[in-house]
């Protein structure tokens, strides 16, 4: 018989038991919508170091100019500026451009891109959270010359023992003839050094491994085209000093931490020294700095005019505002158009105007690539350093103006 008690609780068990029912379901419905699923991982959502650029950093760029831009990177010459504009964008990680996936090839390029731009660390750390990094030898490779430039002959060594696609290419061919050499199983090394050089004969890396080798002779100058080359250069003894250096070589030797560039504004004329100390120290240009300059460089006589005006088409880019009577006098300069494309000029304007930051710095790289260690035409520096301003890249956009100053003859 059921006591009077237990029927009284009854009711108030079962409420109970319906108020913790309510509160699973209502977690469970909370939890479900409080998950966000993630974006897949792509070529640049690994972080190389942390730069401050937004998640967006890729938004609306075209992976197609990714493509032509990176490699382009890794094999010419930037200026101190260029290479600091190269360094935080691509050290950074944030969701690439549309299409671009988990694409091996242009993860290897990003790599290799970061390391020709002096920052070997940041290339090294992306690699490091790359996927598949046996099955593709284009990863493999840029692990393997990163690993050879640091000095880590052992890790490059693994590398290629651990590949499992592409091992006959050419390139792994040369490197396992020179790990078996370190390894010291000569016979071996010789062997494959013999079909390294019938498959696709090269005259340096013949020379240099051939004294390596033979443990004797005359292996000419150092070669510095490459880490392997390097790697056979040191273990040489040759002098890598004379040598000229592939960018991410001399990046390599230059070592340390990546550093912004040194830029003495103390050279520059009075007329100008207090517009680069406003660029160095990342602050406001002086009000009526731009101004006065424009003035002066329109009145100029003809030996100081195309300077001044050089000088004043820099300084007019970054500024946020000009007057009516400032752009009159800048659209009469004389300063010659730069040697970019127009088309390409046109591709800059339109992603600056859209604040498209990717994007912006690569049709930017693409052209300092282009120029070289000189660094463009004035023009072109101009347009570029508006660009990256506009686009929201104001310390590279800085960087460039003031290297332009400083390199006015």
């Amino acid at each position: 018989m059921i006591s009077p008690m237990i029927r009284l609780m009854r009711p108030l068990m079962r409420l109970i038991a319906a108020l913790l029912l309510t509160a699973a379901a209502g977690g469970a419905r909370a939890q479900a919508v409080d998950v966000t699923p993630l974006a897949a991982p792509d070529a640049f959502t690994a972080t190389g170091r942390d730069t401050g650029l937004p998640l967006t950093l890729w938004r609306g760029a075209s992976v197609a100019t990714a493509r032509i831009v990176l490699p382009l990177l890794a094999t010419k010459p930037l200026t101190p500026a260029g290479q600091q504009l190269a360094r935080r964008v691509l050290a950074t990680g944030a969701p690439g451009p549309a299409g671009a996936g988990i694409d091996p090839g242009l993860m290897a390029a990003r790599a290799g891109a970061l390391s020709a731009v002096g920052d070997p660390q940041a290339a090294a750390t992306v690699l490091a959270r790359a996927p598949g990094l046996d099955r593709s030898p284009e990863l493999a490779r840029a692990a393997a010359e990163l690993a050879l430039l640091a000095g880590d002959d052992e890790r490059a060594c693994a590398i290629s023992d651990g590949l499992s696609s592409g091992r006959d290419d050419i390139y792994w061919l040369r490197l396992r003839a020179y790990c078996q050499a370190i390894q010291g199983k000569t016979a071996q090394a010789q062997l494959t050094f013999e079909l390294a050089q019938t498959q696709a004969r090269d005259a340096v890396y013949g020379r240099l491994m051939a004294v390596k080798l033979a443990g004797a002779g005359n292996p000419g100058p150092a070669s510095l085209r490459n880490g392997l080359d390097f790697a056979l250069s040191r273990g040489l003894g040759l002098d890598l000093a004379s040598a000229k250096a592939a960018p991410a070589v001399a990046a390599a030797l230059a070592g340390g931490e990546p550093k912004a560039p040194a830029s003495d504004v103390s050279v520059l004329a009075p007329a100008l020294a207090s517009l680069g100390e406003a660029m160095v120290a990342g602050q406001p240009l002086p009000p009526g700095g731009v101004s006065a300059l424009i003035a002066a460089a329109s009145e100029a006589d003809a030996k100081s005019r195309g300077k001044l005006q050089a000088a004043a088409l820099l300084a007019a880019s970054l500024a946020d505002e000009l007057a009516p009577e400032d752009r009159a006098r800048l659209a009469a300069f004389t300063v010659a158009e730069g040697k970019a494309p127009a088309a390409r000029n046109l591709a800059l304007d339109e992603a600056a105007h859209r604040k498209l930051m990717g994007e912006t710095a690569l049709l930017a790289l693409w052209t300092l690539a282009d120029a070289g260690a000189a660094g463009p035409a004035v023009a072109d520096r101009a347009r570029i350093v508006h660009a990256l301003a506009l686009a929201g890249l104001a310390p590279e956009a800085r960087a460039l103006a003031v290297e332009g100053l400083l390199t006015l003859k």
